[in-house]
Formats: structure tokens, sequence, C-alpha cells
């Protein structure tokens, strides 16, 4: 998988209205069997419809935007910067039912860093979209790379598939585990392992991508 990608807002056709959406959603309502006009189900629609632009809200965000704003005064630090354990939700892109774990993600600066919160919100920006969980660990780590440009990036997600858990196979507690490593952490297997023994060490030698 090549480190580069278009790094660009999402291009979209043209959006339909919110008139649209909500009928939309009452045609799905109608096609599950209930009447989308009874009391309960008046007001639906227009909460679906509210609630996916909260879901999906990361199609209009652009992480260019987001990581532009570095500091360069760091005294030379060089070291790893980490931040695990970052909770996300998101929505798969083949059944839109949710996904959801945990993010951790780390770099090793050259000449520059970025304030913390921001890589939370790129992993938000990300997450806020309809996803493969390996598309949004390869999305966040190649974002990282080719704007801060540091020495190495490394990111793993933990993550609980509702599409697996409460359809299908039906198989609750499982968690799939994803890596992108780039640089430093690909190449040098010491930097590798300081890596996730800092963040625990999740199952690497089971569903670990690289």
């Amino acid at each position: 998988m090549s480190a580069k990608e278009d790094l660009s807002v999402v291009e979209t056709h043209t959006r339909p209205s919110r008139e649209e959406a909500e009928d939309a959603i009452r045609t799905l309502i109608r096609w599950a069997g209930d009447d989308p006009e009874r009391e309960g189900l008046l007001d639906t629609p227009s909460r679906v419809a509210h609630s996916y632009e909260e879901f999906f809200r990361g199609y209009a965000e652009d992480p260019v935007d987001l990581l532009q704003r570095t500091f360069e005064e760091t005294e030379g630090y060089d070291e790893m910067v980490l931040l695990k354990d970052i909770r996300f939700e998101s929505h798969c892109e083949h059944h839109m039912v949710p996904i959801i774990g945990k993010t951790h993600i780390a770099y090793l600066p050259r000449r520059r860093v970025v304030g913390i919160s921001k890589l939370a919100r790129l992993v938000e920006l990300y997450a806020k979209r309809l996803q493969i969980q390996e598309k949004m660990t390869s999305q966040i780590a190649n974002a990282i790379d080719q704007i801060l440009q540091p020495d190495g990036v490394a990111v793993v997600i933990e993550a609980s598939h509702q599409c697996m858990t409460t359809r299908g196979v039906h198989k609750p507690g499982v968690v799939m585990v994803t890596n992108r490593m780039v640089g430093a952490f690909r190449d040098n297997p010491t930097t590798r392992g300081e890596f996730l023994a800092m963040i625990g060490n999740p199952s690497r030698d089971e569903g670990m991508l690289v």
C-alpha cells in the first residue's frame, strides 16, 4: 500500500436536500413494516437526518487545515510523541452500523510538533465517515506523515464491529486490530517495539495488518 494518498476533502455528488433525506427515511420505515405517519414515528425522519449530520460530519473537514498549525519551538525534542486510547465511534461502509474502538498514535518529530488535541480531532475526522478499519488506519497515518513530515508514524486501531456482533455471525467480544507503520516505526524494530510496549502490546500475532 502506498503511503501517498489524496488528502483533499472528499468530493461529493450533488447532495440531496434535507426533505429528500427525510423522505428516504420514511421509505425505509415503510419497508421495515411500520407506518411513518403513526405518532411515535412522525418526527423520526427529522431525528435520523440530524443524527446522520453528526455521524458523518467528517466529510466536511480537511486534514490539511487541521494539522497545518504546528510548533517549532521544541528545544530539540526528537523522541516519540504518543497519544493512546483515543476512543472513537464510526460506521461500517458495508452495513452502516457502528464501529467502536480506540486509536493509538505516535510520531517522531523532525522539526515541528502539533497540538495533541489535533491528533484526537484527526481520528474524529476520519471516524465520522463511512469506513472500513483498514482504510481509516492508513488515512490517519498517511495524513500525519504527509503533513507533519516526521521521521516516523505509527497508528494502531482496536475496534469492535457491530456488523459482526449484532448481525451475521453474531460473535460478540471480537476485537479487530490493525496497524500502519511508516518510516522509523517500520524500519527500526527497536522503535516499533518501544511503541507497542507503551500502548500495551495489542495482539500483534493475531489480526495485525502491516
